[in-house]
């Protein structure tokens, strides 16, 4: 693991516990040379985790898009950027300079870049870790739709365990550097067949 893609909020969050979990983050992927990819804005959480890296030492590149650079988002002291068309050529981008991927708290964009790494992991399309730090337990109702889509019979159980959930950002770097890929199909049969 050499590269992580961080996904989390443009905004803060209601408690200074988020911005205070992202800079740790940030030092720890800093400490262990983890190379952050993310979204290269300075808004939010995405800020707070590129100055922390960038204040430890590390490295971090950002993947902006031509119109989200052109309102001046772009974190100006990023070891590297580049720009993309789109959202979703960002996401594509993002998905192949890492090697793992981890979720802080944020909103609808969040949500979708990890269920989309995600997916891609559980379909075979590509072998990389994916988490969340569950901030004062911002992850714990994803647990619980995850439990509930195993227990109705959409997911199997190894596809639920593959998002490693964990409070503490080193714990969850050390799980997602120890983490492997689930060898079970994703298709569970007809109930009664």
């Amino acid at each position: 693991m050499r590269g992580v893609a961080v996904f989390c909020g443009s905004n803060f969050g209601a408690s200074p516990a988020y911005a205070e979990a992202a800079a740790a983050l940030g030092r720890e992927m800093a400490a262990r040379g983890l190379r952050l990819v993310y979204g290269g804005t300075t808004k939010g959480l995405m800020g707070v985790v590129a100055d922390a890296v960038l204040a430890a030492g590390g490295s971090a590149t950002g993947v902006i898009t031509h119109k989200l650079h052109a309102r001046g988002h772009l974190h100006g002291k990023l070891s590297a950027h580049e720009l993309v068309p789109t959202m979703r050529e960002r996401k594509t981008r993002m998905g192949e300079l890492a090697d793992a991927f981890v979720a802080l708290p944020g909103g609808l964009g969040t949500f979708e870049e990890l269920f989309e790494a995600a997916t891609l992991t559980q379909l075979g399309e590509h072998v990389k870790a994916c988490g969340v730090l569950n901030v004062n337990g911002y992850y714990e109702p994803l647990r619980a739709m995850l439990d509930r889509a195993v227990a109705e019979g959409f997911m199997k159980a190894e596809h639920r365990d593959m998002v490693v959930v964990e409070s503490d950002p080193a714990r969850l770097l050390d799980a997602l550097a120890a983490w492997q890929p689930p060898v079970v199909d994703k298709w569970i049969g007809q109930p009664g067949s």
